[in-house]
This record gives structure tokens, C-alpha cells and sequence, in this order.
């Protein structure tokens, strides 16, 4: 299992698909960038963002990220944004290529995890390469995650 850049140090966290990781297997991760407008980026830093029911896909040579809403940012009033429009994503072409050979494979999507400002102040989208879990799979989740929750009450009960 592959992975780069993670996001987590020192970055200003904008908005995080929780529930992906509960939905998705996620095999492999990919950090992009996103092609802006000046009031998404205003509206971003006010930390409004919702990514939880988007997805990216692969049009023609280019990645877009779909269905994220960045909602308008009230002081621009009429120069503002669509919240919903489709927005650019900036990878490398050969990793574009790997991405576009991982969704044509059997059951693989491709999921926002996490958006972020980098330390740079730029604004980026950790992508997940995933398959969909199975209800047993998601069942499954849901106990070892409580297992862990008590075996960690009871540890700290103990000393």
C-alpha cells in the first residue's frame, strides 16, 4: 500500500470526508491541487466546505473534482462563484495516467479524503483510490472500532 503526502503536519484542515473510510477500502492516496477562484478561496478560509458527497473523475486527459460545495462568499456579492461548479484538479500527467488505469479496474473510485492549505498557504485535495465495502465489511469496522473504544476505557481504568 502506497502513500504520499498525507497532509496532517502543520496544515490548516478546510474540510474532511469522514465517512469515506468507513464507505471505501482505501488502497492508495494522492495529494492534487485545485484550480480556484479568487472567492472560493475566501470562503475556503473561513473554513466553510463540504466534500462529503463528491467524488473526482477523469474527463478526457484532465481530473475534476465534482459535486464539492464551496458555498459564495457574501461580501462579493455579484462577482462570486458557483458552489457546486466542477473544479480542476493539478496532478503530474504520468500520475493522472496511473489513476485513470486504477478507476477502469473492476469496483475502484475515486474519493476525496481531506482539503487542506498546505504550509505554503495553498489549497490541497488528498485523493483516495478505493473499492466499496460490503455491509459485513462496514459491520465489521463498526466492531473493532468499539472494541478499541473499550479496550482503551478499560486501560485507563486499570492505570
Amino acid at each position: 500500500m502506497a502513500k504520499k503526502k498525507t497532509g496532517t503536519d502543520n496544515n490548516k484542515l478546510v474540510a474532511e470526508n469522514r465517512r469515506a473510510r468507513f464507505d471505501y477500502a482505501i488502497e492508495e492516496t494522492f495529494e492534487a491541487g485545485v484550480m480556484l477562484v479568487g472567492t472560493e478561496v475566501k470562503a475556503l478560509r473561513l473554513g466553510q466546505a463540504n466534500i462529503a458527497e463528491s467524488y473526482a473523475s477523469i474527463e478526457g486527459d484532465e481530473m475534476f473534482l465534482i459535486n464539492a460545495n464551496i458555498p459564495i462568499y457574501e461580501p462579493a456579492s455579484q462577482f462570486n462563484h458557483d458552489p457546486k461548479r466542477h473544479r480542476k484538479l493539478l496532478l503530474k500527467r504520468r500520475e493522472i495516467n496511473k489513476l485513470m488505469g486504477e478507476t477502469q479496474r473492476k469496483g475502484r473510485t475515486l474519493i476525496p479524503l481531506k482539503m487542506y492549505f498546505n504550509n505554503e498557504g495553498r489549497l490541497k485535495l488528498l485523493i483516495g483510490v478505493g473499492t466499496g465495502k460490503k455491509a459485513v465489511d462496514k459491520r465489521e469496522t463498526t466492531k473493532k472500532r468499539d472494541w478499541d473504544k473499550q479496550k482503551a476505557r478499560i486501560m485507563r481504568e486499570r492505570g
